[in-house]
């Protein structure tokens, strides 16, 4: 638990936001890396495959943390589990859709989809919280539905229908932060993560068995990462695949643990740095240069993503200051 306790020089003593940014950004960047591995890997491995293995050892994983912290272990049992399932499911579709992206666009480009989660945030925040939205919060998601365009380019030979998967990962996401935010507030973290690891594996578990027992014979070969099932895995793929699970793992709790150090107000802009990474490491792997239009449409989706959430934070900041402190 953070100590919120004020020190003597009237701040909070959890409060620790440099800090908090650097495990962020370092998180974000090995998580980048995680990505280009996936993608490295994507022909000798099914998505449900993957996603069934490589829950399993990130299982492994956070059972062995748990182990660790018994205070996880008491508060392991969720609160409330229908909320608890569906954040979970909302989250495995959200990984389902990004990583079955990975293997057919580049990594700016799925990543750029996917950071356009914070304007599906506000939407749904509108059409199913009844929430209200200012004229800035307005353009801003318009600035980043311009962005999405510029990347996407429907209407010209450069359109993949490919690339919506991405956008479809990016609503699942943003479901499961409004879940998390208005029905999970009191579930541990650790109970969160192990009901996202269950879902991949029951999903990934029955795509496989149902691909591997009625295969799709008539699918064109370069949609077999999709459309497949068990495939007899090397050992060089299996330690992969398992490095992956460690870097999802550790890069998710460090992510954690930086929204617990600092406000999400302050951490949102560092978060899109996740951007530059995933353009740095499909440069580094396989010397992908995004054109100008894809480059100017990541900038347009990072200024209005960073702006919707760092709005967002002030307003949950106003919402919970005593009146009188408002007033002044």
């Amino acid at each position: 638990m953070i100590d919120v306790r004020k020190n003597e020089g009237g701040t909070f003593s959890g409060d620790r936001p440099s800090f908090a940014a650097t495990i962020l950004v370092s998180a974000l960047f090995v998580l980048g890396f995680q990505d280009a591995l996936v993608k490295t890997i994507s022909p000798d491995v099914s998505l449900w495959q993957f996603q069934l293995v490589r829950s399993l050892f990130n299982t492994i994983l956070i059972i062995a943390v748990m182990l660790v912290s018994s205070s996880q272990i008491i508060t392991f049992k969720p609160n409330r589990i229908g909320p608890v399932a569906l954040r979970g499911f909302l989250q495995c579709a959200a990984m389902c859709f990004f990583f079955g992206a990975i293997p057919f666009l580049s990594l700016a480009e799925v990543a750029a989809g996917l950071y356009v989660f914070p304007l599906f945030v506000a939407i749904l925040s509108v059409v199913i919280l009844n929430e209200k939205v200012g004229p800035k919060r307005i353009s801003a998601i318009f600035l980043g539905f311009i962005g999405t365009l510029l990347i996407l380019k429907p209407g010209t030979d450069s359109f993949k229908f490919i690339s919506v998967l991405p956008i479809l990962a990016a609503l699942c996401y943003a479901g499961s932060i409004l879940t998390v935010r208005h029905l999970c507030r009191e579930e541990s973290s650790v109970t969160l993560a192990l009901s996202v690891s269950l879902w991949l594996i029951l999903i990934g578990g029955i795509m496989t068995a149902l691909l591997t027992l009625i295969p799709l014979n008539n699918v064109d070969a370069q949609w077999a990462y999709l459309s497949s099932g068990w495939y007899v895995l090397g050992w060089s793929t299996v330690v992969l695949i398992m490095v992956c699970a460690v870097f999802n793992t550790f890069s998710n709790i460090l992510l954690a643990k930086a929204y617990q150090l600092a406000e999400a107000s302050w951490l949102a802009p560092f978060d899109y740095s996740y951007l530059i990474f995933a353009t740095f490491w499909g440069w580094v792997f396989w010397n992908h240069i995004p054109d100008f239009f894809t480059l100017l449409g990541m900038f347009l989706i990072g200024c209005a993503g960073a702006f919707v959430s760092w709005r967002e934070g002030q307003d949950h900041r106003f919402a919970h200051t005593p009146a009188k402190v408002r007033s002044e």
